[in-house]
């Protein structure tokens, strides 16, 4: 059994499995998750794991070169904003709408079981050279 980071099989293995380029969805419970990608789903419970817990954990196995957010988290959600900003400097954020269309595109959703609204992101993996 594997002592530090990622304890989760699934999750191990599908950012094993990533690239430069591809796309990581980490949303909370109430997000649509799109046909296609591959999903692992964490939640366990209302708020458990927390979304700040989840980007934290993604952060510490994942080289990440872009972050794009839904805009209304600023209004709906200030403690995610806050999160993202600090996470991801220059946080790209684009209407709901334009987050799920884009999230189509992602080689993996992550699901949380944060409840509050708009706690997603959507990662740009980088490269670690």
């Amino acid at each position: 059994m594997k002592r530090h980071g990622i304890l989760n099989r699934h999750l191990a293995g599908a950012l094993a499995e990533l690239g430069h380029g591809d796309g990581v969805l980490v949303c909370d419970a109430g997000m649509p998750i799109p046909d296609g990608p591959r999903v692992v789903d964490l939640a366990f419970r209302a708020g458990v794991p927390s979304f700040a817990e989840v980007v934290d954990g993604l952060l510490a196995e994942l080289v990440v070169e872009g972050a794009t957010a839904a805009s209304e988290v600023r209004e709906a959600n200030p403690a995610a904003a806050a999160l993202l900003a600090e996470r991801f400097p220059g946080v790209e954020l684009v209407p709901h709408e334009r987050l799920k269309e884009l999230s189509a595109g992602a080689r993996l959703v992550v699901r949380t079981g944060e409840a509050r609204p708009y706690a997603n992101v959507l990662l740009r993996c980088g490269v670690f050279f």
